[in-house]
């Protein structure tokens, strides 16, 4: 189910980059109301696949606010919106065609298990944020 009112953020939950992302997410939200779903989840494959996405592969993440997905770098933007600290000069990629970010994106997406590592299973938020993460079942 999709809310209008809080911000999902779509995740690989097994990919380092990932929860790095996720984490600093956490540390550096303004509004502290991003909901986060890891695609390994029921919902995140849901969610995937609604939206062109294939779970067990996927090639991007997708960040979904006020009912409209976005991907690649759309959605990169649209996250940092809601972020403090230095993930904010990433919106000088505004700048940018998007056929060029969208090309960085790629580059680091189907590279990022070999660049950054990847997890046999999803991480477990700490106890204070665990209600706002879907995660796969037995997590």
């Amino acid at each position: 189910m999709t809310s209008l009112a809080a911000p999902i953020w779509l995740y690989d939950g097994v990919c380092v980059l990932c929860s790095g992302g996720v984490r600093y997410t956490l540390r550096h939200e303004r509004d502290h109301a991003i909901r986060f779903v890891a695609i390994q989840s029921h919902e995140g494959r849901e969610l995937a696949r609604t939206h062109g996405i294939d779970p067990d592969e996927p090639d991007s993440f997708l960040f979904i606010e006020n009912g409209e997905a976005l991907a690649k770098s759309d959605g990169v933007l649209a996250l940092t919106q809601h972020l403090n600290g230095p993930a904010r000069l990433l919106l000088v990629g505004r700048a940018l065609p998007k056929r060029w970010r969208d090309w960085l994106y790629d580059r680091v997406a189907r590279n990022r298990y070999r660049l950054f590592g990847k997890k046999d299973t999803c991480e477990i938020p700490d106890p204070a944020t665990r209600h706002r993460f879907t995660l796969p079942d037995g997590s």
